[in-house]
């Protein structure tokens, strides 16, 4: 079973996890639509959606997301390293 450390951790990361999501996802859209000049495909699967279009799109928020994920789980993990003094036991090397 996970310890309160381990629980603590978790909790902390999912949520950086899912704010950085959240604004990544805010400024891809923002960062398409001044590039484009249009709306992001709100559903690149659609044939309807041009397949260049569909590929720039999930490439785009692919490389997005994951990059803001690592960056504020790094972060995350720097601040409870501050706090505890060490790092999570997932990130130790």
């Amino acid at each position: 079973m996970a310890d309160k450390g381990d629980l603590g951790w978790r909790v902390m990361a999912g949520a950086a996890a899912f704010a950085g999501g959240f604004v990544a996802k805010k400024a891809i859209t923002l960062a398409w639509k001044k590039s484009t000049g249009k709306e992001p495909p709100t559903n690149p699967e659609s044939p309807e959606v041009a397949l260049t279009e569909a590929i720039g799109w999930a490439v785009v928020m692919g490389v997005g997301m994951e990059l803001a994920r690592l960056l504020a789980t790094r972060a995350a993990a720097k601040q409870w390293a501050k706090g505890t003094g060490e790092l999570p036991g997932s990130m130790k090397g």
